[in-house]
């Protein structure tokens, strides 16, 4: 028994009295004194998202961790903010050196530790640009469970054809695939994350070079995954135009497809267009290649199967009356599974060989540094988790089960490495002003579908350190 007050002090009538819980009213007023001091002495060691200001409303960790809608709708102003600021800079891959700077900047405000460099180009000799932009950030124990929320912060080379007062100041360059919407949302989400008690660690990385650098493949290289503590299970978001704003759409298993590109040079003899029984014409072998590509699909696939082979560029020649040297044919492939993105590739190798042969020609095939799988979402992370959160989040309050999309992503890399779920936020609107299809110069972010995206992550990194804890290294 503590006491308080002298054991021999004199006892009046008044000392005699005693309170319900059988103490001097005098003891328990002292008490309840000590134990407030004491509460006070512990929520002054506390470090909160602003140490000066609790404007957006996360003082309280218990209160935000409890009421997490609440707390994410409160940095609503702080991530449509960072979107802009990042829209009207955008950098393609490789290059995303005042994106990053952007990324530290609001990292350093949020007081969170975080490394840089991460995503070096080690494809220098076949994809401009020095990379090493990545940024990877950590909040919580440092300790197991940790889970992994992801962004992409690369841009297009495309020519912005919006009348925003925050288009892209940066010619020929525009984020035309949500990438500054990804960024700012999962900044959003290390605000409120920083505020709550966490029973593990989360990993934040805004990742350069989606955009067909395989800036996550990099990354994964350099350890992202590996580096303590391990990365045991991922989340990722894509703004996605084709779903009502509000809604959030996945589905088990395979989300997005596996993709390469590739390059076909077919090489003749040329001359004077006059005489092209003098010439080997490259030309003509081009046109007849173009077209049996496209039989790879419907009479080598499948019908059961999914596949995409599509020639999206053809450059050759330079007058009208010169039969050049040689042409270039650009395309992609696109599968469901690896194994019959493989065949695809086998299938555009062989005829391109085969049908220049037939008309006198050589072909010359050359791919992309690094084909990207497709992205799949872990069943059992998808059942106890994914599918909960989206659910939660989503305006419908359940899952939209989307069909797989032949759209690639790097998160693939990810998904192949740890159980990963990969969610698609509906921003799509009813006026059609954020209707534009990705990559199109008119594409724009419904904004106020972002603090979605931020509960989306949030959701995700509680839910699933909570389910790791429970398998305790077992099944997900």
């Amino acid at each position: 028994d503590w006491h308080f007050l002298p054991i021999d002090a004199p006892q009046t009538p008044q000392n005699d009295a005693t309170s319900m819980f059988g103490l001097s009213y005098e003891r328990l007023i002292v008490m309840i004194g000590f134990t407030f001091l004491l509460m006070l002495s512990g929520l002054s060691q506390r470090t909160l998202v602003s140490r000066s200001d609790d404007s957006w409303g996360l003082a309280s960790a218990a209160k935000a961790k409890a009421n997490v809608r609440s707390a994410c709708s409160n940095v609503k102003d702080f991530v449509v903010s960072i979107r802009r600021e990042l829209h009207r800079v955008p950098e393609v891959m490789y290059n995303e050196e005042e994106t990053s700077a952007i990324i530290q900047k609001h990292l350093d405000s949020l007081n969170i530790d975080y490394t840089s460099g991460w995503g070096v180009n080690t494809k220098t000799d076949r994809i401009p640009g020095p990379g090493g932009y990545g940024v990877v950030a950590q909040i919580g124990t440092g300790r197991a469970p940790t889970v992994l929320l992801r962004a992409d912060i690369d841009a297009l080379p495309i020519t912005e054809q919006t009348a925003k007062e925050f288009k892209s100041t940066h010619p020929g360059k525009m984020h035309a695939c949500g990438h500054d919407g990804h960024t700012s949302m999962l900044l959003g989400a290390a605000a409120v994350l920083n505020s709550m008690d966490l029973d593990g660690t989360v990993k934040l990385i805004f990742q350069p070079a989606e955009e067909g650098g395989a800036g996550g493949l990099r990354m994964i290289e350099e350890g992202v995954l590996e580096d303590e503590p391990k990365v045991q299970a991922a989340f990722g978001i894509h703004l996605w135009p084709a779903l009502p704003s509000g809604q959030v759409g996945s589905r088990p298993g395979v989300v997005l497809a596996a993709c390469d590109r590739f390059e076909i040079q077919i090489s003749g003899i040329g001359g004077h267009a006059a005489m092209p029984h003098l010439t080997v014409d490259p030309l003509v072998a081009q046109s007849a290649l173009v077209m049996s590509l496209q039989t790879i699909v419907s009479r080598r696939v499948s019908p059961l199967s999914a596949g995409v082979v599509s020639i999206t560029k053809v450059e050759g020649g330079a007058a009208f009356n010169v039969i050049p040297e040689g042409v270039t044919i650009w395309g992609t492939i696109r599968s469901l599974t690896d194994e019959d993105l493989a065949f695809l590739k086998s299938s555009v190798e062989s005829m391109s060989h085969d049908v220049s042969k037939s008309h006198g020609c050589n072909a010359t095939v050359t791919w992309s540094p690094d084909a990207y799988p497709a992205t799949v979402n872990d069943l059992g992370l998808w059942e106890n988790v994914g599918s909960k959160v989206a659910a939660e989040v989503s305006d419908t309050k359940e899952v939209v089960p989307v069909k797989p999309t032949m759209g690639a992503e790097d998160f693939s890399f990810l998904a192949k490495g740890v159980p990963a779920n990969f969610y698609l936020l509906g921003q799509g609107s009813k006026t059609g002003v954020t209707d534009w299809g990705l990559h199109h110069p008119r594409f724009d972010i419904d904004e106020d579908v972002l603090v979605k995206g931020v509960e989306l992550h949030v959701r995700s990194a509680l839910e699933g350190i909570k389910r790791l804890k429970e398998v305790a290294g077992g099944e997900l």
